[in-house]
């Protein structure tokens, strides 16, 4: 389909024109910078129109009209003269608001569902509230932009209202809903998953990130609005800041490295043992572990305590497995190859050191094997 996205190049534009783009859709873009005569081309050629443009920040309050319903108005005249097509249009929670924008998006509102009457072809109203996600322009799309941008370069954030409860929706959610509703035939005034927090407990979340980061942990993602504030504040990440030097924990046999942490699933790392070495010779009473390597070549060998049969399993990056180590078990890790052996390792707790649940042993190496 030819599809007409009008504000391509704004913060949901250019998340839209993405993901139409994916579709297999050829997308015609609107913007600034079109002009008029180019407008009325696309327009004319098009199978769906997406209205995502619009003025929220003006400098002069007549734009509000310019903007957001002569424009709306020139469109809906261009396809209702030649090509009606359906509609998606981007408006406001505000346009319920007594105030410019509002009511310039309530009118705006009018001037479509009138076309779709006219028209008969169907016209989707999205009443959209703050937006949040990956490409906003800080100080300008939203506060979550704006602690995000100033947390991640250890700038200290205002909070002049922080009993201010705000309404918050996913740009990914709002694109994936204009999809779906993409081949609709009647017209509809869909609802996108939203998400309510004070600006102080906003800005208290995103530091909270920062603070995990820097302890190379991993939130809990399990909540849906936090994974998505936690992936918006890692794209704002400047360059200096997505490279963390790991503190490697080297002798003469290899190095051990933690690599993150979370609260509830557990800690990964990386061990590298030397040709030769033998790593581990301990046993946990309740931590469980897996192993994967992923370069090299070596033996995992495992004795249940108080017993003498030894379990082997033969591994090497010719094929990665997960090797299971259970609590109870002895277990140790032995490089057989010419080059350094590299584990990634998963334990389902992270390292305590007042009980770290380690406990010295041997694997018999002369014992039965199987």
């Amino acid at each position: 389909m030819d599809i007409v996205v009008t504000g391509a190049n704004g913060f949901l534009g250019r998340h839209l024109v993405h993901a139409l783009e994916r579709a297999g859709h050829l997308v015609l873009p609107i913007t600034r910078s079109t002009s008029s005569v180019e407008r009325s081309s696309y327009l004319r050629r098009a199978d769906a129109v997406y209205h995502v443009a619009g003025v929220n920040r003006p400098e002069r309050v007549e734009e509000f009209t310019t903007g957001n319903v002569d424009l709306t108005e020139a469109i809906a005249t261009e396809l209702l003269s030649y090509n009606p097509v359906p509609v998606f249009f981007a408006s406001s929670i505000q346009a319920t608001q007594d105030n410019p924008y509002g009511n310039s998006k309530r009118e705006a509102e009018d001037i479509l569902r009138l076309y779709g009457q006219r028209s008969g072809a169907p016209v989707h109203i999205y009443r959209l509230p703050n937006l949040f996600g990956k490409w906003g322009r800080p100080f300008y799309n939203s506060a979550v932009t704006t602690f995000c941008y100033q947390i991640a370069r250890g700038e200290e954030i205002t909070v002049t209202h922080p009993n201010h409860v705000l309404t918050l929706a996913h740009v990914d959610d709002v694109v994936a809903s204009f999809i779906e509703t993409l081949h609709k035939t009647e017209s509809t005034n869909p609802d996108v998953p939203t998400h309510q927090i004070t600006l102080f407990d906003l800005a208290r979340m995103i530091e909270s990130f920062e603070a995990v980061r820097m302890a190379r942990g991993v939130p809990d993602v399990s909540d849906p609005f936090t994974k998505k504030l936690y992936s918006t504040y890692l794209s704002y990440l400047p360059k200096e800041r997505m490279v963390t030097p790991l503190l490697m924990h080297q002798d003469v046999r290899g190095s051990f490295t933690e690599l993150f942490k979370t609260p509830d699933r557990g800690q990964v790392s990386v061990n590298v043992a030397k040709p030769g070495i033998t790593k581990g010779e301990h046993w946990h009473e309740s931590k469980h572990e897996q192993f994967i390597v992923v370069s090299g070549e070596g033996v995992i060998r495992l004795r249940l305590m108080d017993q003498d049969q030894i379990i082997s399993f033969h591994v090497s990056e010719e094929q990665l497995e997960v090797i299971e180590i259970p609590p109870g078990y002895v277990h140790h890790i032995e490089n057989t190859g010419v080059k350094d052996l590299v584990t990634v390792m998963w334990v389902n707790e992270p390292f305590d050191a007042s009980q770290p649940d380690t406990y010295r042993a041997t694997v018999a190496q002369d014992a039965e094997v199987s």
